[in-house]
């Protein structure tokens, strides 16, 4: 990919469908944690409205899949749940069900029947992951509408799945498929026997799996700016398959022939487009600059923001950038948990890809259809018998710069709200 090209989109809206029911208004944003901000003007929701029903949610068959195998629904297919149903279901939320946590709330581990999605002793029926908002989480309401208006309606393999909700009085809550082998972030920055190091093969499946979700959002008729990539929200199932998740500051695109959407800055430090943190301005291709963000933590291990690093090595994108561009420093900026083992043609391709996404101006960056073309170019190549030799160490930074702490270096990037 010598140059990096540009393409159009079609720029039509996905309208997405409120609840007309309303248990209580939010009385301000709070961030999802302490070092976030808010900057700019908040864009006021749509007000159409739509019929919840209830369903049954199936699971995804495995296979290799295209960006366009997903839909579109007119409305939300999800079941909704009771809030007695989802007490049920997780042992009436016990601490020891709790999968994580975040400023939505905690997501907890339950049971359903597989076919009707009613609770289930715990160890029987299908594992979900119930998302529960902390009623002191004053951003929880616009977020959760956002997850059941888009996720609700948009189906593809690299996307997870939303099975339900429930609305009742102040409690709200998502119902998710069960992502067995947790995020990217987690198998990316933790150390420990739970998590080893990601073999090159499976950083580029999981790569290509998270392009065909995000190159789908992009590409369906009515497409939407998913604004939050992060290695966080990619989820992985029992065979690494990957999956975009949380769609709270989903986003729809632009309409109209416009080249952009105006909208209040929210996502994450480190992975926000620069045109958009500096003005506001949300293009498609804002995506992509935050998917390659992610490309280079894959390709480095280490985190887009790390306070711990050397000075100069903060900001994962400014330190890299010098390394993507010259393959002869190429070698000194990979992982080196890889121990050598990429063709060395793949990691320079997959180094220019990474450089392209990068471009401070939108229209440089490829699109995400052009990204997964690369992709799976790049999977098709075979090492070389020379190839697999080892890593030289990275400058200032030994063999591995991680310490000796088991969460990995620095901490999640902090949010922008």
């Amino acid at each position: 990919m010598g140059n990096c090209l540009d393409s159009t989109s079609d720029d039509k809206y996905l309208s997405p469908p409120i609840p007309t029911h309303q248990p209580y208004q939010n009385q301000g944003a709070s961030a999802r944690s302490p070092n976030s901000i808010t900057t700019g003007k908040a864009s006021n929701p749509s007000t159409s409205s739509s019929t919840y029903g209830r369903s049954i949610g199936s699971s995804t068959s495995e296979g290799s899949y295209s960006y366009s195998d997903g839909k579109i629904l007119e409305t939300p297919n999800l079941r909704v749940f009771t809030f007695a149903e989802l007490k049920g279901a997780t042992r009436n939320f016990r601490p020891d069900t709790i999968l994580g946590e975040g400023g939505f709330g905690s997501v907890y581990k339950g049971y359903v029947d597989e076919k009707t999605l009613t609770p289930a002793k715990s160890g029987l029926g299908m594992v979900v992951a119930v998302k529960k908002l902390n009623p002191e989480s004053m951003q929880g309401l616009q977020e959760w509408q956002s997850e059941v208006n888009f996720l609700g309606r948009l189906s593809h393999p690299n996307l997870v799945k939303l099975l339900g909700y429930c609305w009742e009085d102040k409690e709200l809550l998502l119902v998710y498929e069960y992502m067995s082998k947790g995020s990217l972030e987690n198998h990316l920055f933790r150390k420990g026997g739970a998590y080893q190091p990601l073999s090159w093969n499976l950083r580029l499946k999981i790569a290509i799996g998270a392009a065909r979700g995000l190159a789908f959002l992009h590409s369906a008729e009515k497409h939407v700016i998913y604004r939050d990539f992060k290695a966080s929200n990619i989820l992985l199932d029992s065979n690494f398959n990957a999956k975009l998740s949380d769609f709270g500051l989903a986003k729809p695109g632009p309409t109209a022939g416009n080249t952009h959407v105006t909208t209040r800055v929210m996502g994450t430090y480190g992975y926000a487009a620069p045109e958009y943190v500096a003005t506001g301005h949300l293009y498609v291709k804002s995506d992509v600059y935050g998917f390659g963000v992610v490309l280079l933590e894959m390709l480095t291990g280490l985190r887009a923001l790390d306070s711990s690093r050397p000075s100069d090595q903060h900001n994962l994108v400014d330190w890299g950038k010098p390394y993507l561009s010259d393959r002869r420093k190429l070698a000194r900026l990979l992982d080196p948990r890889l121990e050598g083992r990429y063709p060395s043609k793949g990691a320079v391709l997959a180094a220019q890809l990474t450089l392209c996404c990068l471009s401070g101006d939108p229209k440089s960056r490829p699109s995400m259809k052009e990204v997964l073309t690369v992709l799976e170019e790049i999977e098709s190549m075979k090492m070389r018998p020379k190839d697999g030799g080892g890593a030289s160490p990275r400058p200032g930074t030994g063999r591995n710069d991680r310490g000796s702490s088991g969460l990995g270096p620095g901490q999640p990037s902090p949010r922008i709200r």
